[in-house]
């Protein structure tokens, strides 16, 4: 069992000079394959590793996709795996490292990565385990010319502004469902708990143990924040994962939104929308709630792995494919795609909601190896309150009950 936390605030606010840098693609005729989610910084970054290295692999594939977390422990359990590298957040490394499938990196960062920043290091146990890439969390966008339209000074800062906001949005005829979030049935749902949990003093479990600590007043306090945004949301709000999120955004459906950070890049962009939602679109940090200072939102970090149940010499040609991109070279082209951990990165307007929400004090996601379970309980048994079928202490409890059952059975609990 291993417990960490990531200072990705840190991170993000203490990025470390390096040397310059030329591909070394690594053994030549070897099979690498990337799975990764479908987003533009991972497309980004598996690009550049194909266009560095593709010619000296055998085999260079790569499948970026939507839910890989649900698939990707089955991919790489087998020997060999599916895939030679897998993407991960800060909780898909514990899923795959709870089982068993990724190998430590030490003689790889050695030998290819001279350029990598120690804050990229992602160390568990003494052994490098991943080698992050940028730093992602949720935060608030507003679109500022329909909030001054409303009568509403500045941008919200606490869910009580941006209720009240909605509210007057509403009243004022401009639109009936302002505001929008990444509230689909399952991972989402978790997650959102996560955010005005944290925000309301919360901690998942008891101190120093797997016990479960939700159905709590904070937890009852966080349903009830949440409860205050959805009277303002899209009534389909339980099918709004990012890519429905940002459609509405774009398509100037919305006047609020609690969105990833690495969302921002395509949002403030020219494509997929028009000059009036992107000229007024401000991204700022995540609000607080009930008094609290703590920003609504996780802070994370994306990075590559190296499967553990491959050839030696295919892992580390992955290995050198993947982190030949992360250059200042990448930067160039694609700067705004993400806040970066990266040698050359500038930030600019893409980047001010995550940093200011990690400024503001926002906890990373716990790396602990129940956190899955618990996520996936919360996803599971709050449907039926926010449904309006369930009351916030019996789903809490239901909560507690799913999450203690999967805890015993990977052997977290007596």
């Amino acid at each position: 069992m291993f417990l960490k936390k990531v200072a990705l605030a840190g991170a993000v606010a203490g990025l470390m000079g390096s040397a310059a840098f030329a591909a070394d693609c690594g053994p030549s005729g070897k099979s690498v394959r990337i799975l990764g989610s479908d987003f533009p910084a991972i497309q980004a970054v598996a690009g550049a590793a194909e266009a560095n290295c593709a010619a000296n692999a055998g085999e260079f594939t790569i499948n970026l996709r939507d839910n890989t977390r649900d698939m990707m422990n089955q991919a790489l359990t087998p020997n060999p795996a599916e895939y030679t590298s897998v993407i991960v957040a800060n909780s898909t490394l514990t899923q795959l490292m709870n089982d068993g499938l990724v190998r430590p990196l030490d003689e790889y960062v050695a030998k290819y990565g001279q350029h990598l920043k120690p804050s990229q290091l992602i160390t568990i146990g003494g052994k490098v385990m991943a080698v992050a890439f940028m730093a992602n969390s949720q935060h608030l966008y507003s679109r500022t010319d329909i909030l001054g339209q409303a009568g509403v000074e500045g941008i919200p800062a606490t869910v009580e502004e941006i209720v009240a906001a909605a509210e007057k949005i509403r009243a004022a005829g401009i639109m009936e469902h302002p505001i929008v979030m990444n509230m689909k049935v399952g991972w989402n749902v978790g997650e959102i708990f996560n955010l005005f949990f944290f925000a309301n003093g919360g901690e998942l479990f008891k101190p120093g143990s797997a016990e479960p600590n939700v159905n709590s007043p904070e937890g009852i306090a966080a349903l009830g924040t949440i409860k205050s945004l959805l009277e303002y949301a899209h009534p389909d709000h339980l099918s709004h994962a990012s890519n429905e999120t940002q459609g509405l955004w774009e398509a100037g459906k919305a006047a609020m939104a609690i969105m990833w950070g690495s969302r921002g890049g395509a949002v403030l962009d020219d494509e997929g929308s028009s000059d009036e939602v992107t000229s007024n679109t401000v991204l700022s940090a995540a609000p607080t709630a009930g008094g609290g200072s703590t920003p609504a939102a996780t802070l994370w970090w994306d990075g590559v792995t190296v499967a553990k149940n491959i050839p030696d010499e295919d892992a580390e040609a992955t290995f050198a494919a993947l982190v030949s991109g992360l250059t200042p070279d990448l930067m160039e082209e694609h700067n705004d795609k993400a806040i970066w951990l990266i040698e050359g990165f500038q930030a600019g307007p893409a980047a001010a909601g995550v940093s200011a929400t990690a400024a503001a004090g926002a906890k990373p996601y716990p790396m602990i190896p129940f956190i899955n379970l618990m996520h996936n309980a919360l996803g599971s048994e709050l449907v039926d309150f926010y449904k309006g079928d369930e009351s916030a202490e019996d789903a809490l409890a239901d909560v507690e009950a799913a999450y203690r059952t999967s805890a015993k059975e990977a052997g977290f609990l007596q």
